[in-house]
């Protein structure tokens, strides 16, 4: 399996490598993050995204910044670590891989009290890189259990929003999973890519994806979902996620909600697919996520030479909807496929996991 570049540790442990993501499709940039505040930042702007790549990078980061404490008593390292944990885990509070991937890694220092802070800093390197292993894995089973969605034997159109490629990942990506795998295997789905506003991950970086892999993409607006489907171009929708609910209700880019909506009254399944870290299980339902607020500006003036709104005019930009778990034929995770009424199938799961 190809190693994935857009997350990594610098080679000397003294710096996160990512790929920018704000720079695509235009430019390729790789940035090294070696401060807090270049970290935070790097989450915030969306220069690393898609929950699993946070989570990733936001381990490698843990790991960075630990290495860089004084290799004094564990108290005072312990709480360093989480005085810089803490501040990670702000940049965003909707996907919840940051928040899982920090509390992993600080768990293992809890786990360690009786061990030298040297050994344990290489534990930590060693849990960063075992984590986007695993991510790597994970993704490769979700592909494949999403692939069994999907006829080959006949022309599949399918519907993604967002960006849940590999950029968002490590290999394969979620969403993106089936598609580049059947690719892979011969066969070319044809995909209409939402392009995913005010932030346009859909065609700055999912059309990118599936161009540069060869697959057949078809980029359109967001208000263009609609006539696609009445026109009986797609047979199937596949997003991403960056939490669920235990009831299932689901947690994704602006826009898939009312995707869902529109796939509900045109007969067409829709399918979330994500690894279990996304799954919050003290999360009850989708009211109880927090939804992130985003700048105006991200509206009336990105990427635009001028404003496209008066100053004057107020902006609301959530960045994240909430999928209601009735709107969802099944979630796609790398053990398997679950499927309504979620909070039975959810607790199988649980169970499964031992947690």
């Amino acid at each position: 399996m190809r190693q994935p570049t857009n997350v990594r540790p610098r080679e000397d442990g003294l710096a996160v490598v990512i790929q920018d993501q704000t720079a695509l499709p235009a430019r390729t940039v790789f940035l090294e993050l070696e401060t807090e505040e270049q970290m935070y930042d790097a989450i915030f702007e969306l220069k690393v995204r898609g929950a699993p790549a946070i989570g990733i990078c936001a381990a490698y980061c843990y790991a960075v910044l630990a290495s860089k404490l004084p290799e004094g008593g564990y108290d005072d390292f312990l709480a360093e670590t989480r005085r810089f944990k803490a501040y990670l885990d702000s940049a965003r509070p909707t996907a919840v891989n940051l928040s899982w991937a920090l509390n992993r890694m600080e768990k293992l220092v809890l786990a360690n009290s009786g061990t030298p802070v040297a050994q344990i800093k290489k534990l930590l390197r060693d849990e960063a890189a075992r984590l986007q292993q695993e991510d790597m894995r994970v993704c490769a089973a979700i592909a494949r259990h999403g692939l069994t969605l999907l006829n080959l034997k006949k022309g599949v159109g399918v519907l993604t929003h967002c960006n849940a490629g590999p950029l968002a990942t490590s290999v394969y990506g979620t969403a993106l999973g089936p598609i580049l795998l059947a690719r892979e295997q011969g066969v070319n789905i044809r995909v209409f890519a939402d392009e995913t506003r005010p932030l346009l991950q859909g065609a700055r970086l999912t059309s990118y994806e599936l161009d540069q892999a060869g697959v057949d993409v078809t980029l359109i607006c967001d208000s263009m979902a609609s006539i696609v489907m009445k026109n009986g171009w797609v047979d199937v929708c596949f997003v991403g996620c960056d939490r669920v609910a235990k009831n299932g209700d689901t947690a994704n880019k602006i826009g898939t909600s009312g995707l869902a909506i529109l796939a509900k009254h045109y007969g067409i399944p829709f399918y979330v697919l994500g690894p279990t870290s996304t799954i919050d299980f003290a999360c009850e339902t989708g009211e109880d996520i927090e939804i992130e607020l985003r700048d105006p500006d991200e509206i009336k003036k990105k990427f635009y030479t001028e404003p496209m709104a008066p100053d004057t005019v107020k902006c609301y930009n959530p960045a994240f909807d909430v999928t209601d778990h009735t709107l969802i034929s099944g979630i796609v995770t790398e053990h398997g496929i679950l499927r309504p009424p979620y909070t039975q199938s959810m607790e199988t799961l649980r169970a499964k996991l031992g947690l």
